[in-house]
């Protein structure tokens, strides 16, 4: 009897496992699909973290390639850094020739910087990027010092730039995991985005009495789930480019193909690669305490020391989080300190790399000696005091 209920249960456990094993074959061949990067033909393709910065995936990502259009994301930037979009902008003769691609601008036709960066962006105006080029500096090899400058700038050490549309041009090129960081700096910029990520607008159009219409050529937008940018670009010699941006539940990445033979094809695959593979992690927290700091001459004598913003990084399926973090104060910190008042930062290291740099601020007031820690304790009650006789007037 014994051995019968055993040969049973050996029976039931059988049964189990045949049920259980085809289901985990196929959840395994998901998990090794989704953990397997896309076959790109792209010549030059990059992946990347728009928060962080970190290049996910990269396929000859380093190699000096033509960039077209995509080359207007600088200019566009450029434009919007100046401060001066509400700019009424006149336009030359010169803007007016370059072809081929066109927002049909007329010689000394007046129009805003915004909407010259709308043209720019949505339409891919090669006559909006030499109007917006001569009216910040004057030419288009002064232009495109500013270009190779902010380039500089933002660790783009494998480009170079001759003029602010993309036409072709030998000195004029890029790389993949370049144009990636320069996106990725672009898309932080709250006025760049929401100008990439406008499917149609409408504008005055003066030579007429009717609008100018523009809907976005960038496709993405309208196919792709939670699409928010950024350029399309094309020449003989470069090739289709495409840079493409998407953002779900507050991760957000970028993705490059330069001379690529599906271009919208392999661009949106990178981008399902990437959401898939990787899931943003919060890795400090806006105001989270890090240590305490003595102030010279303060009373109280210590502050604590926060992080002002916070910082999120891209961790891959089976990937460790690999981070180290370095406090550096500023030297000498005396009093008096005022809640907010900068301490230092919070240096975040990715495999000996600094790849971020976070304000730390004080947490608290520290007022210079006893003394001016009780005057200053005095006016604020006073402060509180009169407003509350204002009110009660009111």
């Amino acid at each position: 009897m014994r051995f019968r209920s055993r040969l049973y249960l050996l029976l039931i456990f059988s049964l189990f496992l045949s049920c259980l094993l085809p289901m985990s074959t196929q959840c395994l061949a998901q998990l090794v699909q989704i953990a397997s990067p896309p076959a790109i033909g792209a010549k030059g393709a990059a992946l990347m973290d728009v928060h962080s910065g970190r290049l996910l995936w990269g396929k000859n990502e380093h190699t000096q390639l033509p960039m077209a259009s995509t080359t207007k994301i600088m200019t566009a930037i450029l434009a919007i850094e100046s401060g001066r979009l509400a700019d009424v902008v006149t336009v030359s003769k010169t803007a007016v020739r370059v072809e081929p691609s066109s927002i049909w601008l007329a010689p000394h036709e007046k129009i805003s910087l915004m909407h010259l960066v709308y043209g720019l962006m949505l339409r891919s105006g090669n006559d909006a990027a030499c109007a917006i080029a001569e009216h910040l500096a004057g030419s288009i090899s002064a232009f495109a010092e500013l270009m190779n400058q902010k380039a500089k700038e933002l660790g783009m050490h494998n480009t170079s730039f001759k003029n602010p549309h993309g036409l072709p041009d030998p000195d004029h090129y890029t790389t993949a995991a370049d144009l990636a960081k320069l996106s990725a700096y672009a898309l932080r910029n709250r006025q760049f985005t929401a100008i990439v990520s406008t499917t149609r607008i409408s504008i005055p159009w003066e030579q007429y009495a009717t609008l100018r219409i523009w809907h976005n050529k960038n496709r993405l937008l309208q196919t792709y789930p939670g699409a928010d940018g950024i350029k399309t670009g094309w020449t003989r010699a470069a090739g289709y480019c495409l840079v493409g941006s998407a953002n779900r539940i507050g991760q957000r990445l970028v993705a490059v193909v330069l001379n690529s033979p599906d271009d919208w094809g392999e661009t949106a695959a990178l981008l399902d690669y990437g959401f898939a593979h990787y899931k943003s992690v919060v890795v400090v927290s806006p105001g989270q305490y890090v240590q305490i700091v003595p102030i010279d001459k303060g009373y109280p004598q210590y502050v604590g020391a926060i992080v002002a913003q916070g910082y999120s990084w891209p961790v891959g399926i089976g990937e460790q989080l690999e981070l180290k973090y370095l406090i550096q104060l500023e030297p000498g910190i005396t009093a008096p300190i005022r809640a907010g008042d900068r301490l230092g930062h919070l240096a975040i290291l990715y495999q000996g790399t600094t790849v971020a740099k976070l304000p730390l601020v004080a947490d608290q007031v520290s007022h210079r000696g006893w003394l001016g820690y009780k005057l200053g304790v005095f006016l604020d009650n006073f402060r509180q005091l009169l407003l509350r006789e204002l009110g009660e007037e009111e």
